[in-house]
C-alpha cells in the first residue's frame, strides 16, 4: 500500500507541474500552484471537483493532461505499468504481481497478469463504443474534430467515474445540463458509469459464466443486486422528491431521465443534468447517502463500496437475530470482511466529519453544503452545490486529502503508515464491558 499511495502522490505532483506550464492554460499564463494541485488531485482520484472550468481555463494540452490522469487514476497506475512491461517484453515478477493484485483488489495472485489484459481490452472496447455513440450527438454540434474529441473525453471521464466535462463552451460549470432530455447522451453516460463502477471482478465473472447468475461468485451477486437496488430505488425516490421542484416543468420522459441520471451519477460519477444546488433538501440528503456508499470494490468508483454496506447491514441483522456469523447466498462471510467493513465505514465517517468541522470553523458556509462537499470528496464523486470555488486554501487542502484517501481507500491509506507486526501467541485476560 505504501508503493500504491506513493504512486498516486507522484501522479498528482507530475500532473500539477504539467498543468502549471503556460501551455496548459488558454491565456498562456501560469495557473496558481494550489489550483493546479487541486485539479490534478481531482483528476488522478477520478473525482470531478474543480476550482476552474475545464473548458474555459485549460488549453487542449491541459485537457489532454487531465484526461490522461483520469485514465491512469481510474484503472490504477499499476495497470499501466503492466502494459508498459508487456510492451517492453519484460518479465513481471512475484513482487509486481502482488502490487497489481493489491491495486486492483484481486481475490488471488494467480492469473493477475491475464486479468489486467482483460481489463485493458475491455476498457478500450467500452470507452471506444461510448466515444462513438457520444460523437453521433457531438459532431453535428461541434464539428468533426471537436465532436470526436468531446466524445472521447466524456467517454473516458464517464467510464472512470470522473465527472470532468468540456461543456463550459455553453456555460462554465454547467456539466451536462444542456442534455437533460437527450436519451442518447444520458443512456450512454449512465451505462459507462455503471459498467465502470461495478468492478473488474464482476466483468470477469460475466465473461466466464455469461448470464448464469447462479455460477457467479458471491461478491458479484452482491454487487449486481445492490447496484440495481441503489440505481432504481434512488431514481424512484428522486422522482418523488423532485416532482414539485426541478421536475415540475418537465415532461414525463425528461423527468424519468433526470431521476435516473441523478441516481446513477451520485454513485461517484460527478456529472449532473440538473442544477445540484437547486435540489430539494431531501434529494440532497439522498445524494449524500448515495455518494457515501459509492461504487463497488476493484472498480473505477469510490465510496465505502456496495459490499461494505451489505456486509455491515447483514452483520447488524445477525446481531439483532442473535445468530452466529453472516450467511448470504448459502455462503458464510469471513469474519475479517466484517472487521474491514466496520473499519472502512467508521474511518470514512470520521474523515468526512473532521473535514466538515474544519471547513465550517474556517469559513461561514452552510453546513448542508459543506457536508455535501465532504461526502463528494471522500466518495470521489465530484458533485457540488457550488462552494468548491469559494473554498479557502486550507479548506481546499482538506478536500484534496479526502479525495486522495477516497481513491486509495481510507483503510488502505491508514494501513500504509503501519508496519506489519507479529501476532503474539499470548492473549490477555478477557473482561466484559457494557455496550449500547
Amino acid at each position: 500500500m505504501q508503493i500504491i499511495a506513493l504512486g498516486f502522490f507522484l501522479l498528482i505532483m507530475g500532473g500539477t507541474l504539467l498543468l502549471m506550464l503556460p501551455v496548459s492554460s488558454r491565456n498562456g499564463t501560469v495557473t496558481p500552484f494550489l489550483d493546479c494541485m487541486f485539479t490534478a488531485t481531482s483528476a488522478s482520484c477520478v473525482t470531478g471537483l474543480v476550482v476552474v472550468d475545464t473548458y474555459t481555463h485549460w488549453s487542449l494540452f491541459g485537457q489532454i493532461v487531465i484526461i490522461t490522469m483520469i485514465q491512469i487514476g481510474g484503472l490504477g497506475f499499476m495497470t499501466f505499468g503492466v502494459l508498459l512491461a508487456m510492451a517492453m517484453h519484460r518479465r513481471i515478477g512475484l513482487r509486481e504481481r502482488g502490487l497489481i493484485s493489491e491495486s486492483l483488489n484481486a481475490m488471488q495472485l494467480g492469473g493477475v497478469v491475464g486479468f489486467v489484459k482483460k481489463i485493458l481490452i475491455g476498457t478500450l472496447i467500452i470507452e471506444g463504443t461510448g466515444a462513438i455513440l457520444l460523437s453521433i450527438r457531438f459532431i453535428p454540434e461541434f464539428g468533426l474534430i471537436e465532436g470526436v474529441g468531446n466524445g472521447i473525453f466524456h467517454s473516458i471521464s464517464a467510464f472512470c467515474n470522473a465527472g470532468f466535462d468540456l461543456m463550459g463552451k455553453y456555460e462554465p460549470y454547467a456539466s451536462l445540463t444542456q442534455y437533460s432530455g437527450d436519451w442518447l447522451v444520458n443512456l450512454t453516460i449512465m451505462s459507462l458509469v455503471i459498467i465502470g463502477g461495478i468492478g473488474f471482478l464482476v466483468w470477469d465473472d460475466i465473461i466466464i459464466h455469461k448470464w448464469h447468475f447462479k455460477k457467479f461468485h458471491v461478491h458479484s451477486k452482491i454487487v449486481i443486486i445492490t447496484t440495481g437496488i441503489l440505481v432504481f430505488g434512488g431514481a424512484f425516490l428522486f422522482a418523488i422528491f423532485e416532482r414539485n421542484n426541478l421536475s415540475a416543468h418537465m415532461g414525463n420522459g425528461e423527468a424519468f431521465l433526470t431521476a435516473m441520471f441523478d441516481s446513477v451519477t451520485a454513485r461517484t460519477a460527478g456529472f449532473n443534468t440538473t442544477d445540484t444546488a437547486a435540489l430539494s433538501q431531501s434529494s440532497k440528503l439522498l445524494t449524500t447517502i448515495l455518494m457515501f456508499i459509492g461504487g463497488s470494490p476493484g472498480s473505477t468508483a469510490g465510496g465505502i463500496k456496495t459490499t461494505t454496506v451489505v456486509v455491515f447491514i447483514m452483520y447488524m441483522r445477525a446481531s439483532m437475530m442473535r445468530t452466529r456469523g453472516i450467511n448470504i447466498f448459502k455462503r458464510r462471510i469471513d469474519d475479517e470482511a466484517i472487521k474491514k467493513a466496520s473499519a472502512v465505514l467508521c474511518i470514512n465517517l470520521i474523515l468526512s466529519l473532521g473535514a466538515v468541522m474544519l471547513i465550517c470553523t474556517i469559513q461561514p458556509l452552510l453546513l448542508t453544503d459543506v457536508m455535501f462537499e465532504a461526502m463528494s470528496g471522500i466518495g470521489t464523486v465530484g458533485m457540488t452545490t457550488g462552494i468548491t470555488r469559494e473554498l479557502l486554501p486550507v479548506s481546499r487542502i482538506a478536500v484534496m486529502i479526502l479525495m486522495y484517501c477516497g481513491r486509495l481507500g481510507s483503510l488502505s491509506f491508514a494501513l500504509s503508515f503501519t508496519e506489519r507486526k507479529k501476532i503474539s501467541p499470548i492473549e490477555l485476560p478477557q473482561e466484559k464491558i457494557l455496550v449500547g
